[in-house]
């Protein structure tokens, strides 16, 4: 696929994902989300890639929905098709849209979200759906629905209310206000802030790397669980996490553990088995 809103790459176990529209602020368009999508299930389906940092350009990581994306979302004066399927239809436009930024917690492997500048309305909806989130210093955060009249719809709302206090997402998305970095590591938003954005991309590169040099499996089988418990209960998340176990947890990797620190080096594991393409 040829991209038009992000860069893809692979350096060795880790992906990279930028948004690169800086001259638009990375506003979200249409094409972006079928790209965004495409990008994650084919990082996914070859296996290859460990971890994921999704990034930005220029001195915005996001304003949010491109204006054009709500042209002709709703009836028009001249629309001849009944309201009640037309607005089903819209129903269906708008799960296309969340499965964008669902696919950031459904594939295998953890992403990361590195922010500079604003990130702004479906922004929040995107990082929120991340693994985790680190920013500049001069980083800040809106949920920009409140301010024009709409309720946010991708994610945010679902999401946020578990990464942060309750009672400060309701704040935030009731008000539209702006959250500055300090404030949002402060309440665990982002788990670091970086003085820049040249030192935000060393930093998390860095995590990246650290989380690479780990079990692709484990990591994988770390990453379900933790997104089925925040979801489900303690004992459903025990019977989850047994279950898995008995499935996945094999001796190969854990005996490479132990082996590289008897031998005073770091462990290599096997990727992740490539993902077959769904039959049609």
């Amino acid at each position: 696929m040829n991209y038009t809103c992000l860069e893809v790459s692979l350096d060795g176990p880790i992906a990279q994902i930028r948004l690169c529209r800086p001259n638009e602020l990375n506003t979200m368009t249409r094409a972006f989300w079928s790209e965004l999508s495409h990008a994650l299930h084919a990082l996914d389906a070859e296996g290859k890639a460990r971890v994921v940092m999704l990034s930005s350009t220029g001195k915005h990581f996001t304003a949010g929905m491109d204006l054009s994306v709500f042209a002709g979302a709703g009836v028009t004066p001249t629309d001849s098709r009944e309201v009640g399927r037309v607005r089903e239809a819209l129903r269906h436009s708008v799960f296309t849209l969340q499965e964008s930024f669902n696919a950031l917690e459904r594939i295998r492997i953890p992403i990361l979200a590195a922010i500079q500048g604003g990130c702004i309305g479906g922004g929040i909806d995107m990082i929120s759906a991340c693994d985790a989130r680190y920013c500049t210093d001069d980083a800040f955060f809106c949920i920009q629905e409140i301010n024009i009249g709409m309720v946010a719809d991708l994610g945010t709302l679902q999401r946020l209310p578990k990464i942060i206090p309750s009672g400060m997402a309701r704040e935030l998305a009731y008000t539209g206000r702006r959250l500055p970095a300090a404030r949002a590591k402060e309440i665990g938003l982002v788990n670091e802030t970086f003085t820049d954005h040249a030192a935000l991309l060393r930093g998390v590169l860095e995590i990246a790397q650290e989380i690479a040099e780990r079990s692709p499996l484990a990591v994988c089988g770390t990453k379900e669980m933790l997104n089925y418990t925040r979801d489900h209960s303690v004992h459903d998340g025990l019977q989850h996490i047994a279950t898995w176990q008995t499935g996945m947890f094999q001796s190969a990797d854990m005996v490479e553990c132990f082996k590289a620190k008897a031998e005073q080096r770091k462990p290599v594991f096997e990727d992740l088995a490539p993902l077959k393409k769904p039959f049609i």
